[in-house]
């Protein structure tokens, strides 16, 4: 039974409100009380109306008052507790503790990225959803991650839904993992291995894979590293667990995140009660200047190949990020999709030019595969050994087999071999999505096509991005709305993989997106250039 539903049903002949804030759960969308609720409470703590300190109902109150039932309060007030703005203080009740940064002013010429116009602003949920209408002007429901704001496990949700063709951002070829090199190298290494290679690990994990992962960024990231100042991790997401452990236990409250950014790093950050304001992205990446403005005390990037607008942070922006950094400030590297570039040259790590102030992290999840779980962190020697501890009381350290085999990988040059393979299949594969944009999406602006695995398209006209990466999951086309990884308003678009698919996919999913786009066969002009490619002007898609 939907609760919901039957609660508003009751609404409907008898009066529901509440005194508190003055709220009508009769303006909350079907399906959606729980999403309504959670946004009201958040701008009235916003607002000042709820100070710091201020007490909420008990919610079978305000439960009572409504109408509803007593879960969908709670919800509501989960997420708070969440968000960090409100906490359960026993017999006490629920207590505001925290008030939602402000969100920072867009300035003129700031760079068309994330949520469309009217979506609501940084902190606050979207509301739920809906689907271009079908031919029989019936509205579509919303097809299920794409029903209101991402949740925590949003990325679960979406690796699970079935789809012909999956062009998820951040999805490596899993096809290409290098089977035969990895047999050879674990024979190896269980034929030379000790029965005390058996045994529990090293925290910092195995010295042959610290002393390759050093050699290995020395090789190909230009950072030089003793082997006993890395530390090996389940991939970047326990990295980011990691240093937010760590960093909060130093009293840092607070780390700016690129806007767009990657909504995943972001979910991390939250999880562990660090806040994360927003500091727009153009093309010279992070505006540091509004990061110095903002006076956040640490800031998350990935410099190399930004998520997901795919730029690459300029010389003048690393300049003041260096500056900004010697004066005090602290950056986390994520040196993600580094390796993969197609048509530009590569880009140091911020981390070898300023190792004292760069908290590093990389991983081998888009070099071989995520399946691994394994990655690599370097931080300034004063917060060494407090990682590692943290570390220890994690897990104990990672599996070791895997180690040992992932560092013969590096060491004997199997892993650059397999680098170079994967650099020309990657680039078969976006030059193919890129002719189908061309030939489908001619009112698309791409994004970020350069290097990595993925790249972003937006557009002017047609419906949300949500909306259109839901009505492609009906038709069994997986992608990103560029929204989901945006905290402040902006043109809608696409985050769309390319690795893991081959051309004849690629081409067919993205002339299903311009069949939702534009049932019309589309206009023809005169490409221009963007990040060094061609793409038709156009003065925008239509939308049937």
């Amino acid at each position: 039974m939907n609760r919901s539903r039957s609660a508003r049903s009751d609404r409907s002949n008898t009066a529901a409100g509440s005194d508190f804030l003055q709220l009508d759960a009769g303006e909350a969308p079907p399906g959606g009380i729980a999403d309504w609720l959670a946004l009201r409470l958040r701008g009235a703590i916003a607002e000042g109306l709820l100070p710091v300190g201020s007490r909420l109902p008990a919610t079978r109150v305000l439960a009572a008052d409504l109408r509803v039932s007593r879960g969908v309060v709670t919800e509501a007030y989960r997420r708070l507790a969440e968000d960090g703005h409100v906490a359960g203080r026993g017999r006490a009740g629920t207590v505001v503790v925290a008030v939602p940064p402000a969100v920072p002013e867009i300035p003129p010429g700031a760079p068309p990225y994330g949520r469309p116009p009217g979506a609501p602003p940084y902190g606050r949920p979207r509301p739920a959803a809906r689907t271009p209408a079908r031919s029989g002007g019936e509205a579509a429901s919303p097809a299920g991650p794409f029903a209101g704001a991402p949740g925590d496990d949003v990325f679960e949700v979406m690796r699970a839904l079935p789809a012909r063709i999956d062009l998820s951002p951040g999805l490596p070829d899993l096809a290409a993992f290098p089977r035969a090199a990895w047999l050879r190298a674990e024979r190896a290494v269980l034929a030379g291995l000790p029965s005390t290679g058996f045994g529990y690990g090293d925290p910092r994990g195995a010295p042959e894979l610290r002393r390759a992962v050093a050699n290995w960024l020395a090789r190909n990231r230009g950072i030089r590293a003793d082997p006993d100042e890395v530390l090996i991790v389940s991939g970047t997401a326990q990295a980011l667990g990691l240093f937010a452990r760590v960093l909060t236990a130093r009293g840092l409250r607070e780390v700016a995140v690129e806007d767009p950014g990657s909504l995943g790093a972001r979910q991390h950050l939250l999880h562990w009660g660090l806040r994360t304001p927003p500091i727009p992205v153009d093309d010279d990446g992070v505006r540091a200047d509004l990061l110095l403005a903002r006076g956040a005390p640490a800031v998350l990037l990935t410099p190399a190949h930004q998520f997901p607008t795919g730029v690459v942070l300029s010389g003048a922006r690393r300049r003041a990020l260096m500056r900004w950094a010697g004066e005090g400030g602290l950056i986390i590297e994520d040196d993600y999709d580094a390796e993969h570039r197609y048509d530009r040259p590569p880009v140091p790590a911020l981390r070898s030019v300023l190792p004292d102030r760069v908290w590093y992290a990389g991983s081998a999840s888009k070099l071989l595969a995520p399946a691994l779980r394994v990655g690599w962190v370097l931080v300034p020697r004063e917060h060494h050994d407090d990682l590692v501890a943290a570390k220890r009381f994690a897990d104990l350290g990672n599996a070791v087999l895997p180690q040992l085999v992932l560092a013969r990988l590096m060491e004997s040059g199997e892993l650059e071999r397999h680098l170079r393979f994967l650099r020309r299949r990657h680039r078969r594969r976006r030059d193919a999505m890129i002719g189908a944009i061309r030939a489908h999406l001619p009112g698309a602006l791409v994004h970020g096509a350069a290097a990595g695995l993925h790249l972003t398209i937006t557009f002017e006209h047609g419906p949300g991005d949500v909306e259109l990466a839901a009505a492609a999951l009906e038709r069994g086309i997986k992608v990103h709305p560029l929204s989901w990884h945006a905290q402040r308003p902006g043109r809608p678009g696409l985050v769309l993989g390319y690795a893991a698919s081959p051309p004849t996919a690629i081409t067919e999913a993205i002339a299903v997106l311009g069949e939702l786009l534009s049932p019309a066969p589309p206009r023809r002009a005169a490409p221009r250039w963007h990040h060094g490619l061609a793409f038709p002007e156009h003065g925008g898609l239509r939308n049937g």
